[in-house]
């Protein structure tokens, strides 16, 4: 899409993307998060089904993020390890099937800030803030404008209802509490 105004614009010294509705990019879009296993080694995982948009509004603090996940999508390299995050003793995907975001407020400074939002998942809901950085704009082959995000979020899985586990023989529990959320995405600019 091809729009006749700016797609930035400077906000007390720094380039940001201009006020508008820019949709988040499904195939360029990376949901993933960190936990532990054994309480040692790290174990990562994504989510393939992302769709959202992110509001920028004339004043930054007034913007807003919306984000939708399908849990079902989950991939951690290991079959059998996303089935049983997709089962009811995790993510319970049949009774839960889409996690979400909608941000409440935003701080920002720079190319940077935070988006204090509900997130929803396993049924429960609870605010968290979301660090976010804001990395460029760019216009693709298509004459569309892109503007590039990422962010970063650490919860505990357990306030989210996600409670299984197992303990170890020589203490500690299978998997950790907290969970790092780790997101990447490409915006499009739509009106």
């Amino acid at each position: 899409m091809t729009t006749s105004t700016a797609a930035t614009r400077l906000v007390n010294g720094a380039v940001l993307p201009a006020p508008g509705s820019w949709d988040i990019d499904p195939g360029h879009a990376d949901v993933a998060f960190t936990g532990r296993h054994l309480m040692v080694s790290r174990v990562r995982g994504r989510f393939t089904d992302v769709s959202g948009t992110v509001r920028i509004a004339d004043h930054l603090r007034d913007s807003r993020v919306d984000v939708v996940i399908g849990m079902a999508s989950v991939e951690t390299g290991n079959p059998a390890r996303d089935e049983h995050l997709r089962s009811n003793e995790l993510f319970d995907v049949e009774r839960f099937p889409q996690a979400t975001f909608h941000s409440v407020r935003v701080d920002w400074e720079g190319t940077r800030g935070i988006a204090h939002g509900d997130l929803t998942i396993h049924g429960v809901t609870r605010e968290v803030p979301l660090e976010v950085s804001f990395h460029g704009h760019a216009r693709d082959p298509w004459g569309g404008d892109r503007a590039i995000f990422s962010g970063e979020t650490t919860i505990n899985r357990e306030e989210f209802g996600i409670t299984w586990n197992m303990a170890l023989e020589a203490g500690g529990m299978l998997v950790s509490k907290d969970i790092t959320i780790h997101i990447e995405i490409e915006t499009v600019r739509s009106r």
